[in-house]
């Protein structure tokens, strides 16, 4: 009677991508798919990758204090988090900027990827692929839009740039000059599209992994279970195995176990049979 609500992050976004590529099918038909179904978008994130280190979030930041950032929103947002990392010679922590208000129904989050990879999996910075990342966040009628636009003309270049232009651009100061007639600064003319590979689409898919799974239970469960077993063992008693054998598994448990058994292609077509 509510419908239904479909939320998918970065990972399941990823994993998504396994059955739309078994069924060859695009975001796109996707896309077209919910539409025709009168789908609602609620939220729409649109990520843009700088894997050359294009954009220096530190300098754009700056730039914001320095009112050489010429934007429709009125706010901007920046803070350093986590801890200290080394870059060639220079300890420094992970930098994102928020452009626009969290609570609007777009705004901007630049942040260091590279610094995010280090600190949740510990990839060394050097080693990360991607750099920076330039999220266009959109919600309620902004995200409707986009998914209207990325569906009519699938152009996600056109798409992501066409927001991005509408709202900001980053300039460099110049004397004698009103500031609307600022020339438009190098490092972000390179960003939005000069000498600049053309933006697509793309799709990673990766398939389900017990990987978080794994790393709760490492953290949070593995230290407990240890020492349950090690006092099993000294006192002869038998308290974590007679936990396990009466534990009953709910349902998703059991589809867990279904899904690690089966191939992407398999489970489409027990669906389909179904």
């Amino acid at each position: 009677e509510k419908g239904v609500l479909l939320e998918l992050k970065g990972k399941g976004c990823r994993q998504f991508e396994s059955y739309l590529l078994a069924q060859e099918r695009s975001w796109y038909e996707f896309f077209m798919d919910v539409l025709m179904e009168d789908g609602v978008m609620k939220r729409l994130d649109l990520a843009i990758n700088d894997k050359t280190g294009i954009l220096n979030i530190p300098h754009l930041t700056e730039k914001c204090r320095n009112e050489e950032c010429i934007s429709v929103f009125r706010s901007f947002k920046s803070y350093r988090s986590g801890e200290l990392v080394r870059r060639g010679e220079k300890e420094c922590m992970g930098n994102t900027l928020y452009i626009g208000s969290l609570q609007s129904e777009v705004y901007f989050c630049i942040y260091e990827k590279d610094y995010e990879q280090y600190k949740k999996h510990d990839i060394p910075i050097a080693d990360a692929e991607v750099k920076n990342r330039f999220e266009i966040r959109l919600k309620n009628e902004r995200a409707d839009n986009a998914v209207y636009d990325l569906v009519s003309n699938e152009n996600p270049e056109q798409t992501a740039f066409g927001i991005i232009n509408r709202y900001v651009r980053f300039v460099d100061k110049e004397s004698g000059k009103s500031r609307e007639e600022w020339p438009l600064n190098p490092m972000w003319e390179t960003f939005i599209g000069k000498h600049r590979n053309t933006l697509k689409l793309t799709t990673a898919p990766e398939p389900y992994t017990l990987e978080r799974t794994l790393n709760w239970f490492s953290h949070q469960v593995a230290p407990t279970a240890k020492m349950l077993l090690l006092i099993d063992e000294k006192c002869g008693t038998s308290h974590v195995k007679d936990i396990l054998d009466n534990t009953e598994l709910r349902d998703k448990h059991r589809k867990i176990i279904q899904q690690k058994m089966r191939t992407v292609l398999e489970m489409i077509q027990m669906e389909d049979n179904e």
